[in-house]
This record gives C-alpha cells, sequence and structure tokens, in this order.
C-alpha cells in the first residue's frame, strides 16, 4: 500500500496529516491498519474471500483502508494460503498468523497482540473488520483522527438503535420479565427517544501501549465514532448473501470513481465463450463448445441495453462459416482482430463514440493485456494466464467456456445496479428531510 499523501486537507488552520503521526513524545508514530481473515470459518467456508458484489468479501474493507491515505502500512493476519493471495492482490501485506492464534477459541485480541510482538514498529493499530464491507475512507479517517487529532487512546465504532430490551426470564425470576431500558407507564415515541448506541463491530483504533501493557483494545481516553445503520453491515450476522448483496449494491464503497453503466462489451470467443479448443467431425466440419449459460449471460446483457461484440483472431483457426454461425447464435456481430488487440478494439470504440469507462472487455491471454487495463469494467476466466489475470480488474471463479461469461455479465449487471443506486443517492440529499 501507499504512503500517505503529506497534504494539507483543507485550508485554514487545519493540522498537517504529517503532524497527526506525532505521539505524545514528539516522536512519529507508525499507524497500521490490520484485518483479521482467518481461512476457517463454521457458517461460510472462507467466508473472508467468497465474492460479495463482484469483489471478495475482504476486498471490501482493504480498498477503503487504502483510500482512506491514513496508513503507513497494511496488513492482513491470516492462517490461509487462498486468503493470503487475495490480499496481496490488493496491495496488503500479508502477517502470517500462528497456530497458537488460529483456532476457533482464539480471541482477537490474542491474535492483535501477537501482531504487535513481531511488530514493534507499529505504534497504533487500526483493527478494521472484513465482515464489513459497507465501510468507506471517510469512516476511517474520521475514526481515526479521534485518536490522532483529538488525543484519544482507543476509539470503536457504534450504531444507533431504537430498541427496547427487556430481561431474559430464568427460573431465578420464575420465568417473568422486565423492562431493562425503558419504563413501560412512560413509553416513549421513536422520535422522543435518542436510543442506545452499540457497537457494530466495523473498527477498533488501539494504541499499542494499551494492548500490549493493559491487554485491552478499549482502555485509557476512549471515545466512540458513530456509524448511520445503512454502513453497519456484519456478515457474521447477515449470512443472508443475496440480501447483503444487495446493501454493498447501494451503500457500499466501489472505489474513488463513480461506477459507470456499461454500454459495450467486447468478449474474445477462445478462452472465454469457449474452451479454446477446435474439434472437426468425421466429415470435415468444425466445431466449438459453448456453454448455455454463457449464451444467456449475453442476452441478457443485451436485453439490457449492452451491445455485445464478439472477437476472433487468426490464431483461433475459425473459419468464415463458423464465425457466420457463431453470430447467428449469439444473436452478436463477430468481429475479427489481429495480432495486437487493442489496435482494432480502439478503432471501433472510437467509431461508436463511447469512452473507456463505459467499455467492458473480457479477454483470455497476453494481446488482450491492453485491454483489459483501459476498460471500465474487464474480466478473465478463471483459467488465464497470470499475465492476463493480473491486468484484468475481475477474475472470474468458472473457467473459459464453462460459464466465465454468464459470470461476467451478472458482474455488469451488478455494477449497473449500483450505478444507478449511486445517481439516485446524488439527486436526494438526506439532510434536506
Amino acid at each position: 500500500m501507499s504512503a500517505r499523501k503529506r497534504t494539507r486537507r483543507s485550508p485554514g488552520d487545519v493540522p498537517l496529516e504529517a503532524d497527526m503521526e506525532i505521539g505524545k513524545n514528539g516522536e512519529k508514530r507508525h499507524i497500521a491498519a490490520l484485518i483479521l481473515a482467518r481461512g476457517g470459518s463454521k457458517g461460510i467456508p472462507l467466508k473472508n474471500i467468497k465474492m460479495l458484489a463482484g469483489v471478495p468479501l475482504l476486498g471490501w474493507v482493504l480498498r477503503a483502508a487504502a483510500d482512506a491515505n491514513m496508513f503507513d502500512s497494511i496488513w492482513v493476519s491470516t492462517d490461509h494460503e487462498e486468503v493470503a493471495k487475495v490480499s496481496l492482490a490488493f496491495g496488503a501485506k500479508v502477517h502470517p498468523r500462528s497456530p497458537e492464534v488460529s483456532r476457533d477459541s482464539s480471541s482477537s485480541l490474542e491474535t492483535i497482540q501477537e501482531f504487535a510482538r513481531l511488530h514493534p514498529e507499529v505504534d497504533v493499530i487500526c483493527n478494521i473488520q472484513a465482515t464489513s464491507p459497507c465501510l468507506h475512507p471517510f469512516h476511517v479517517k474520521e475514526a481515526l483522527e479521534k485518536i490522532t487529532l483529538e488525543g484519544y487512546d482507543s476509539v470503536f465504532s457504534v450504531v444507533r438503535r431504537h430498541q427496547f430490551r427487556w430481561l431474559e426470564a430464568k427460573k431465578d425470576t420464575d420465568g417473568v420479565t422486565a423492562p431493562l431500558n425503558l419504563n413501560p407507564n412512560k413509553r416513549p415515541r421513536r422520535q422522543d427517544w435518542d436510543g442506545e448506541l452499540c457497537e457494530n463491530g466495523s473498527l477498533y483504533f488501539t494504541s499499542r501501549d494499551l494492548i500490549m501493557n493493559d491487554g485491552v483494545m478499549q482502555g485509557g481516553k476512549m471515545g466512540y465514532y458513530e456509524m448511520l445503520p445503512e454502513y453497519s453491515v456484519d456478515i457474521d450476522v447477515d449470512i443472508d448473501w443475496p440480501v447483503a448483496e444487495q446493501r454493498v449494491l447501494r451503500f457500499g464503497y466501489f472505489g474513488k470513481d463513480k461506477p459507470e453503466v456499461v454500454q459495450l462489451m467486447f468478449c474474445h470467443v477462445s478462452g472465454c465463450l469457449t474452451d479454446g479448443q477446435t474439434a472437426l467431425s468425421a466429415s470435415g466440419d468444425e466445431m466449438v463448445h459453448m456453454n448455455t449459460r454463457d449464451i444467456m449471460g449475453i442476452r441478457i446483457l443485451k436485453r439490457e441495453g449492452v451491445e455485445v461484440v464478439l472477437l476472433v483472431s487468426n490464431e483461433d483457426d475459425m473459419s468464415e462459416v463458423l464465425s457466420e454461425k457463431l453470430a447467428t447464435r449469439t444473436g452478436c456481430e463477430v468481429k475479427h482482430v489481429g495480432e495486437e488487440t487493442l489496435v482494432d478494439v480502439e478503432k471501433w470504440r472510437e467509431e461508436k463514440g463511447l469512452d473507456w469507462k463505459v467499455v467492458a472487455f473480457m479477454g483470455f491471454d497476453e494481446p488482450d493485456v491492453e485491454c483489459l487495463k483501459l476498460a471500465g469494467v474487464s474480466a478473465v476466466p478463471g483459467d488465464a494466464p497470470a499475465v492476463a489475470a493480473n491486468a484484468a480488474k475481475y477474475a472470474c471463479h468458472a473457467r473459459g467456456g464453462r460459464g466465465a461469461v454468464r459470470e461476467f455479465a451478472e458482474h455488469i449487471l451488478l455494477l449497473k445496479k449500483k450505478a444507478k443506486c449511486q445517481m439516485e443517492r446524488d439527486r436526494i440529499n438526506r439532510k434536506n428531510f
């Protein structure tokens, strides 16, 4: 992750971000973000890297932490190789946690203490929960400033709840309950009651001294950072993944750039729509394998107003007859590209008068790399070579010819929903209500 920018946040007497790093002894403090992401999960296998709205669950908070520009380092503590790979792909450093703190009975504090012992350079540890996908950079920044600017020793995130609580009826209470936070004779209206502050589990920021010397994450001069309910999504509780995806699409952080609605998609046939193999029948006819899910994915995109153009190259060994059949079957225009895919795609993009940010591209190998980098949304099948996978913005789980195009189509439609929600929020200023 890149180091923080040393620029003034706003005009006037606002401290420089560099000043925010100075501790009580006058020395520069190292502020680190730490996400705990064990491989094991009793409820959902490998939950921390399960795809949520097209992004690994862990990726949502890593993106928010990076774009906050507040940390000297960003770490993921894990015991699983696949979690480590995802972490590195998002630019984080990996702390391999020991077996002693990887058990089901291990506490978060024990894991954080291990990290602190092995990284004595870190002065403030900002524990961000991997299961909070609606976290935004401004949440991170405002919470951390309570430590760096306002002098708190520990800060944690809360959400305001308006819920009346009652005593659990047990044998020692003769099965009788009692109110815990209200007087039934003077039951308040919601608008007349401030509610209660409850931890939402998103953030726990603490000084090194409290963690190592006092053995606590909350201590010293304590402060809280209040988050709105719509941002307080915890996948540990909300295990209904489709519901969580809808919440993320509306309130999640998709990066610094606002999501755009894709208008045009280029898709390389070989390796994406097919498995890259061409077979010959006994009569000498060429045959390629296509999955019905992929064909349906293309049709769904077209129905949603996305133009789809299929690309074939000389290396694909696809005859004109087979290309025509492909065009008929999919209802898409089939175009031939040369050795450098970008040259032809760039020409067609300019002819249509579209910016790259509204163009989606799905490729498979080295000739597609530049297009994968330039497209607003890009993807490769799960079996694509590393050179292409590293250039794409989205890596499918499905392999080429085995549902990858359908998966990418669904990802594009998810982003389209997100863009529409973003536009709706831009039109409505909640402060006016």
